[in-house]
């Protein structure tokens, strides 16, 4: 059964008409860990996002109020010329997978920028945005504010030991709401409260299953069964 299962998926990833996947989820999600994984299950180019070389990130979370605009600029710019990289032809790879969408900067933007650095950056998006390459989906790893902060402390990154559960959960929030919205591309929104897909093979694969079925509709939910 376990071989027969393993055939089915891989015939599930052959026949798949997807191209670019785009995973996406608030801060410990585990976006980009899913990202490195599904990229090297399906032989993918892996696209990620540089956030270490943000010079203005650690400061950004021991006084956000000072450093916001800074550190969204970087942020947007970089993100952009990322995103202008990705049109370029890949002969060597048929999938390309991201941990995030350039349309995501505006969740940040929004949270954190004041009236008129919101105004200035709104005109520079405007003037950027044009262009940008769509995914065919977007998976979404919709989770709560335990997990989230759980996986960050988990994960021990010096730039977010300030990193403050207040921020997390309006972060959450405006994520939810964006992607409630999101018309875009097709979208699979993942409830990954539970979901273990780091760890536990089964998780991984039937997730996997999930991205490369034969169809998408404009927003999809998966649902893991958890066997406890």
């Amino acid at each position: 059964m376990a071989k027969q299962q393993q055939d089915s998926l891989e015939e599930l990833i052959q026949q798949s008409e997807l191209r670019y996947i785009a995973i996406e989820g608030v801060i410990g999600a585990g976006k980009t860990t899913l990202a490195n994984m599904l990229g090297e299950a399906i032989g993918a180019k892996v696209v990620l996002e540089q956030f270490e070389e943000n010079p203005f990130l650690k400061d950004f979370y021991k006084d956000p109020e000072r450093y916001a605009f800074q550190t969204q600029i970087f942020f947007l710019l970089t993100r952009y010329k990322q995103q202008r990289d990705l049109g370029q032809a890949d002969l060597f790879h048929r999938f390309l997978v991201t941990d995030y969408i350039f349309e995501k900067d505006k969740i940040f933007a929004y949270l954190n920028l004041q009236d008129e650095e919101l105004k200035l950056y709104e005109t520079l998006v405007s003037s950027i945005q044009h262009n940008m390459p769509s995914p065919d989906l977007v998976v979404y790893l919709q989770s709560n504010v335990p997990r989230l902060m759980g996986n960050i402390r988990f994960r021990g990154r010096e730039f977010e030991s300030n990193m403050q559960e207040s921020y997390i959960r309006d972060l959450n929030e405006a994520y939810n709401y964006f992607f409630f919205r999101y018309k875009t591309t097709p979208l699979l929104i993942v409830n990954s409260i539970e979901l273990d897909f780091v760890s536990n093979k089964e998780h991984f694969e039937d997730l996997v299953r999930a991205i490369f079925r034969p169809t998408h509709s404009a927003v999809e939910y998966y649902n893991p069964i958890v066997r406890k």
